[in-house]
């Protein structure tokens, strides 16, 4: 079963430096959120480095694909990516687009991803960023 992700209303504002520093000061609840995003923002990049130096492309393609449907994260994940190209997610594990297309046959032969125009992320996929070797079906 495939789940749209939902849209919903937001703003974008330009704050200036000195109104975020008053804010941080004299918010506490604003301080706090603040706060949470910039370490997890921190810890996102990071972990994106390491990805990037010590993984296979095969395996920072299926770590952006879990992270594309939320895996692992509260709440329960997408099981439908968002319109997102293979020229995209080749951007996104620093590949050429055919090297996405390969490793895209390869999961959806494997059974870890449904792609039928849109791309459905089974949990299976988990297996291959946490083993070396991905296993076969069957």
């Amino acid at each position: 079963m495939a789940s749209a992700a939902a849209m919903t209303d937001s703003e974008i504002m330009r704050l200036e430096k000195n109104t975020i520093v008053h804010a941080l000061h004299t918010e506490a609840a604003f301080s706090e959120v603040f706060v949470k995003h910039l370490l997890a923002r921190t810890i996102r990049v990071e972990e994106d480095l390491v990805d990037q130096l010590f993984n296979s492309s095969e395996k920072r393609l299926a770590r952006a694909l879990l992270l594309l449907v939320n895996f692992g994260k509260e709440g329960r994940p997408e099981e439908i990516v968002p319109n997102v190209s293979q020229e995209m997610l080749a951007e996104m594990i620093g590949t050429m687009r055919s090297r996405v297309s390969y490793f895209m046959n390869r999961f959806r032969e494997l059974g870890f991803i449904g792609y039928n125009g849109k791309i459905e992320v089974h949990s299976s996929l988990l297996n291959l960023v946490l083993h070396e070797q991905p296993q076969d079906k069957g």
